[in-house]
């Protein structure tokens, strides 16, 4: 009896960014996509997000390989932690497999992984699957979509994509080739969902690169470009506007500069002769001349464009005059550190461009009628809408059922459902424990760990450290605690309330006599006593440290 296809999305349904999902059939599982997704504001301290492979650990032994549709962070940023844990083959086509080495390379992880380059239309093995990727545009070159064979029937993941009929490398999306093999009957489409509730087509890049030229003819001075450091298509677009306007262009910023030398170097990228130079080749030219493309189009506080907001960058400041091109739609949550950055640009007297002002970006992904006409081309039984928060999903299925897929084969799922299909059924028939997991300098801690509970605590109520001074024979306090607080009350004002709670603090120690006072039995009283006398007096629960010091 053939088994049944498990759909079980790890990431990105019901979230943007940390696209992840695996397809298991019998003793296969196959994973596409690996990304990670920026931390929100209550992720305190938090670098990164990543999602959780624990059933894909469990099943370490089914897993046949991760393949990679393209190469922007939300589809292979968590590589470099999930490859350590998961030994398993990487699959990927052209510029994504290139970006994919620099970012293993760069975390050290490069030499143990098994990852493999691989040619669009090329079937290859995966157990008794197997996977053939065929291109799509994005905003980024050698994006791909992907189809999977499996014992139940063909499934297309369209990975990101949108309909360009004029796109910047010349590659529209390959719908013959897609059509050619949803000829053979199409079980499962799985469809990018980000702009299902967005009306009409999603505009040509080319549309960028006509803005991008005015901007530079006419601007007065330096042009500074911020973008995404994965997206090359848009450095190719400064690079053609410099050469048609006599500019030189500089690359700043550690990724971005890699990314760009490696694009260079493999032929994704095509600079013109003498446009691309070293900051220090263009710096004494005039402004007027020269154009700087650097990272930090989402605010983060490391990048080039923020430093050099906060007056904070070695190389660049602004200049009266400048004009400044924030390349980029912003990320959910990131608003309001691009507002700031933007505001510290403006400021210094640069004049800024963004989406809300001059089309310098256009979205890569399919509006609803590019998402129509995929459904209509492939034809599947089955539909899930995937990569997308959950208000995306429902609209990308009602778009479904429009074009004749039966409401009862259009499933949204979210994170962690397990959705079972066969020729004949669907049925969503478990659920899995899939959360979040931080990515913290070189830790990885998950939603329950307590470093981030205290860390919320922290932010919340503030600390309290109570000093206890014992004779470290008889065990007896020599004096009165000392309590100080960070976040909670201010002790200017406030004295009062803590020197009150270090009485508390002395009196529940006082009736044990002249019996010694252990370490163990001081922190738990101590937290007990004051935490109650705290929360009475203001209605808040500090995190209460007590230290003990023998003397």
């Amino acid at each position: 009896m053939t088994p049944p296809l498990r759909v079980i999305p790890l990431g990105g349904l019901g979230e943007i960014g940390k696209n992840m999902l695996a397809l298991e059939c019998g003793d296969d599982i196959v994973v596409v996509d690996c990304g990670l997704m920026f931390p929100e504001e209550d992720m305190l301290g938090v670098d990164l997000v990543i999602p959780d492979i624990s059933y894909l650990e469990q099943n370490a032994s089914k897993v046949r390989g991760i393949l990679i549709t393209h190469g922007h962070e939300d589809h292979i940023g968590a590589l470099p932690y999930v490859l350590p844990r998961l030994k398993t083959p990487v699959y990927a086509v052209g510029l994504g497999h290139d970006l994919i080495e620099v970012k293993l390379k760069e975390h050290r992880v490069l030499r143990d992984a098994l990852l493999t380059k691989v040619e669009p239309g090329q079937r290859f093995p995966l157990g008794n699957l197997s996977g053939e990727f065929f291109r799509v545009c994005h905003s980024i070159p050698d994006a791909m979509g992907v189809a999977i064979r499996t014992p139940q029937g063909l499934v297309i993941h369209t990975g990101d994509f949108k309909v360009d009929h004029t796109p910047i490398d010349g590659r529209p999306t390959d719908f013959q080739h897609l059509a050619r093999i949803s000829s053979e009957g199409l079980l499962l489409l799985l469809s990018d969902s980000t702009y299902a509730e967005v009306p009409g087509y999603t505009l040509s890049e080319a549309v960028v690169a006509e803005w991008l030229d005015r901007i530079i003819r006419e601007a007065p001075g330096r042009v500074i470009v911020a973008t995404f450091a994965s997206l090359i298509s848009r450095v190719q677009l400064v690079l053609d506007a410099a050469e048609l306007n006599g500019r030189k262009v500089a690359v700043l910023g550690r990724s971005m500069v890699d990314n760009v030398a490696m694009a260079t170097k493999m032929g994704h990228l095509k600079p013109h002769d003498g446009v691309l130079r070293q900051w220090g080749q263009i710096k004494d030219l005039p402004p007027e001349r020269t154009i700087i493309v650097t990272t930090g189009s989402q605010g983060e506080p490391t990048s080039g464009l923020t430093r050099i907001a906060n007056r904070d960058h070695a190389q660049i400041s602004i200049i009266p005059g400048d004009t400044v091109v924030v390349s980029a739609s912003p990320i959910p949550g990131n608003e309001t550190v691009i507002s700031r950055t933007i505001d510290n640009l403006t400021r210094q007297g640069a004049r800024v461009l963004t989406t809300r002002n001059a089309t310098v970006h256009v979205h890569g992904h399919a509006s609803q009628e590019d998402l129509k006409l995929m459904l209509r081309v492939t034809q599947p039984k089955f539909f899930v809408p995937v990569h997308g928060e959950y208000r995306h999903l429902a609209a990308h299925s009602m778009l479904a059922q429009s074009v004749g897929v039966p409401p009862e084969n259009a499933f949204v799922l979210e994170d962690g459902d397990v959705l079972e299909l066969t020729q004949d059924a669907g049925k969503v028939v478990d659920r899995m424990a899939c959360g979040h997991i931080y990515v913290d300098g070189l830790r990885l801690w998950d939603p329950k760990s307590a470093v981030l509970r205290d860390r919320r605590t922290l932010s919340r109520d503030g600390v309290v450290m109570v000093v206890l001074t014992v004779d470290q024979h008889l065990g007896a306090l020599l004096r009165e605690p000392e309590i100080v607080s960070t976040g909670f009350v201010d002790s200017g004002q406030n004295g009062g309330l803590l020197a009150r709670g270090a009485q508390v603090v002395m009196q529940s120690l006082d009736h044990r006599g002249k019996l010694p006072l252990q370490s163990d039995y001081l922190q738990v009283q101590v937290k007990e006593v004051l935490g109650k006398f705290l929360y009475t007096e203001t209605k808040r629960r500090p995190m209460i440290l007590p230290v003990v010091i023998s003397v």
